[in-house]
C-alpha cells in the first residue's frame, strides 16, 4: 500500500508544479487543506509562493497554520519548499509583524544587494554545498545546480540544522533538516533530475 503524501493547499502558487512531480516519480499524493486529511496522512509538504506576512494570514483563514504546527510534532516525514521554508521561522523582513510558525529559530532577511550588481529576486539555478549527506540529500553528490526563486533569505540561529547553503551575495541557508522537519529555499519540483531525486528520498523516507 502506497504511502500518502498531503499537499497542504492554501492558494499558494506552485501546488500543481509539487503535485505534478509527485506524481512523476509514482508518489500518492493529495491535495488538500483539510485538517483531518493532513494530520492522517504520513507526510506533507508545504509549497510556498507569495509573501510571508499574505500567506501567514491566509493559512490562519484556512485553519491551517496551527494543523502544519500539529503535523510537525507528529514525527512523520514534512517538507517546506521555497516561502514553505521561511515560514517555519518566527518573523521575516518581508512583513513587519507578521508571526511565522516558530517551529525554529532565526531570521529571514532581505538578500542584500548595496552595490547594485545583483538581481532581485534570486531567480535561477545556483549551486548548493550540502552539509548532511542524510534525507533529502542521500546519494546526492558533489554541489549540484538546483532552482531558485527568493528576495529573502534564511539566516539560521542554530547552524547545526542547516543541511544546505549557497551563495547569492550573502552565504544563505538554502535548506535545513532536523528530525522529521525538511525545508528547501529552492524548488525540488523545478530543479530537474536531481530535484526529482531529492523528491524521491523524501517519499523513501515515509516508507
Amino acid at each position: 500500500m502506497k504511502k500518502l503524501i498531503a499537499i497542504i493547499d492554501y492558494g499558494a502558487g506552485n501546488i500543481q508544479s509539487v503535485y505534478k512531480a509527485l506524481k512523476f516519480i509514482g508518489a500518492d499524493c493529495v491535495v488538500t487543506s483539510d485538517k483531518k486529511e493532513i494530520l492522517s496522512a504520513d507526510g506533507a509538504i508545504l509549497p510556498g509562493v507569495g509573501s510571508f506576512g499574505d500567506t501567514i494570514d491566509t493559512m490562519e483563514q484556512y485553519g491551517i497554520k496551527d494543523t502544519v504546527i500539529e503535523f510537525t510534532k507528529s514525527g512523520k516525514p514534512f517538507l517546506g519548499i521555497c516561502l514553505g521554508l521561511q515560514l517555519l521561522f518566527p518573523a521575516s523582513e518581508e512583513s513587519n509583524g507578521a508571526k511565522g510558525l516558530s517551529i525554529f529559530e532565526g531570521k529571514i532577511k532581505k538578500i542584500p544587494n548595496a552595490n547594485g550588481t545583483l538581481k532581485i529576486p534570486h531567480m535561477g539555478w545556483n549551486s548548493i554545498k550540502i552539509n548532511n549527506k542524510n534525507g533529502i540529500f542521500k546519494d546526492i553528490e558533489g554541489e549540484p545546480y538546483v532552482y531558485f526563486v527568493h528576495s529573502y533569505y534564511l539566516d539560521a540561529a542554530d547552524k547545526s540544522i542547516v543541511s544546505a547553503t549557497t551563495q547569492y551575495g550573502v552565504e544563505i541557508d538554502a535548506a535545513v533538516q532536523y528530525g522529521n522537519i525538511i525545508a528547501t529555499q529552492f524548488h525540488p519540483e523545478k530543479s530537474g533530475e536531481v530535484g526529482l531525486k531529492m523528491l524521491k528520498n523524501f517519499v523513501e523516507m515515509i516508507k
